[in-house]
């Protein structure tokens, strides 16, 4: 199904800013991917020249950087003293479109019922959810959590299950793509939660086990090794073969600006090979795009595993609601063939109504997520922030959490419009080592890959999110956990923090708390 969005032609200015797909491509056969999801308007060489000025790494440390302080560019908005930080609008907003904004936000948080339903156009839950809303997932626009004691349900996370392919349904034109199927009878995601009458399809545990790690200054830091369990199975056995992939709820702030850095910069920093030998070789997922009916550079998901704002948003609601739309049609959701009373169930596309949620619906959640706004650094200029800044470059923390990108200019997304931005990711995918691997692949992601996630904001997940806890399934519990919990490609790193005195330690975990 292609998009309302306007096809264009690329100028010569971006002349390779596109993929030519081989029938077997080489490594690094790929050169850029196009943005066919952006109406952008080329840079002029002077521009490109201004922007490789003011994104090339710093290596003063004596203070705070220009603009540094407002990561999201015009679209940085002020900290709150609450849980609302990471719900604001971007600042630099219309207030057209600021309305656009709130009946986005009123969507995202709309809870979801069970059809029939005489609320309508609210009706079509499920029948199989993970929860009625985005917010519910997605807590206060924030992180999601794991289990915690036996009195607290999973609503902030979920298991993505699938099982491996025939060598035959690999995608074609998409070089070292993992084939993958869904799991005969629970599909791609496994729901927790289900309408009246149904059974949900399992029970989420976690349990985790202890390991006393000890630093160089004698500093003892206990990492939880958890160990995630599909109980109380609704529907019958797992696939013998099955992958679970335990997954909690990222924050939501800056993807509009994400979805905006041109592909060419993201792709640039790619190093597959390790062609200059420091041990980073970092890849990108390129998935297969329902919404451009093409291969497309992955951005959103903790694998990278959709391209496109919409297409995360779309997804999550068909597999974590249970709401069709029209890039995601089925009102039965994510039920399998298998689950035959779940497809033959009353859903909520009666009436009037073609999907549960409507490309108007669609585009007002997907213009809501663009557009959560990245609060301002704070202490940028303290002595203890710009020391451990200089810890986080020279430890080579850098080299997979870039700082700094300028977005393209665009003609109808005036609040990403050539920003410049400071998330600190590369969006590709890494090899983090064993002890952090799902063991599922996803597309080009391996099982012991993962994208390197942003930081923005990080330290602001105790004020929106209540807790501390980080990595794709929560299991560190602090910024300095999360640290010690890298592996693989970020082996020296966290070989380095582990090894730096106490003060340089702190002072790194302060600039982390900054962003």
């Amino acid at each position: 199904m292609r998009p309302t969005m306007i096809a264009f032609a690329l100028p010569a200015v971006l002349a390779g800013s596109f993929v030519v797909w081989a029938e077997t491509p080489k490594p690094k056969a790929w050169a850029q991917l196009s943005d066919l999801h952006l109406d952008i308007i080329p840079r002029t060489d002077e521009e490109t020249a201004r922007i490789a000025h003011v994104t090339a790494p710093t290596s003063d440390f004596t203070d705070a950087q220009p603009f540094e302080a407002r990561p999201a560019g015009a679209a940085t908005v002020r900290v709150t003293p609450n849980a609302n930080a990471f719900s604001q609008p971007s600042g630099n907003i219309s207030f057209e479109d600021e309305l656009n904004f709130k009946v986005g936000n009123g969507l995202f948080r709309k809870l979801w019922v069970s059809s029939p339903s005489s609320t309508l156009a609210s009706d079509g839950l499920g029948p199989l959810f993970n929860a009625r809303s985005c917010q519910r997932c997605h807590i206060k626009d924030g992180r999601g959590h794991p289990p915690e004691g036996p009195s607290d349900n999973a609503v902030s996370m979920f298991l993505r299950v699938s099982i491996p392919a025939p060598k035959e349904t690999e995608m074609t034109g998409i070089a070292d793509y993992i084939a993958t199927l869904p799991d005969p009878n629970y599909g791609q995601q496994m729901q927790d939660f289900a309408v009246q009458g149904f059974a949900s399809e399992y029970t989420l545990s976690v349990t985790y086990e202890e390991e006393k790690v000890t630093l160089a200054d004698g500093t003892h830091v206990h990492l939880r090794h958890p160990t995630s369990a599909a109980e109380n199975l609704g529907y019958g056995p797992l696939h013998p073969d099955a992958m679970l992939s335990p997954r909690v709820a990222p924050q939501m702030i800056g993807l509009g600006l994400l979805e905006a850095i041109p592909a060419a910069d993201i792709l640039a920093k790619a190093d597959p090979d390790d062609a200059n030998g420091d041990g980073i070789s970092g890849r990108p997922n390129i998935v297969w795009s329902t919404e451009f009916d093409q291969p497309m550079l992955g951005r959103f998901g903790l694998k990278a595993g959709s391209p496109t704002v919409n297409a995360q948003s779309a997804g999550a609601f068909a597999g974590d609601i249970g709401i069709s739309s029209p890039l995601f049609p089925a009102a039965s959701g994510e039920c399998t063939e298998h689950q035959t009373e779940c497809i033959a169930a009353i859903h909520g596309d009666g009436d009037d109504r073609v999907f549960e949620i409507d490309a108007k619906g669609m585009s007002l959640v997907t213009f809501y997520s663009r557009n959560l706004g990245v609060p301002a650094r704070r202490d940028i200029a303290e002595p203890e922030v710009l020391r451990g800044k200089e810890v986080f470059y020279t430890a080579g923390c850098t080299s997979c959490h870039t700082p700094s990108y300028v977005t393209h200019r665009l003609n109808d997304q005036p609040e990403q419009s050539f920003q410049l931005i400071w998330p600190y990711t590369d969006i590709l995918l890494h090899d983090m080592g064993p002890a952090l691997a799902d063991n599922r692949p996803e597309a080009r992601a391996t099982g012991q890959e993962w994208r390197t996630p942003p930081l923005w904001g990080i330290g602001l997940t105790k004020q929106v999110s209540g807790h501390t806890y980080f990595l794709h399934d929560g299991r560190a519990r602090s910024l300095l956990e999360a640290v010690l919990w890298h592996g693989g490609e970020a082996q020296t790193q966290r070989d380095a923090v582990v090894s730096l005195p106490t003060a340089d330690r702190a002072a790194l975990i302060s600039f982390l708390e900054s962003l």
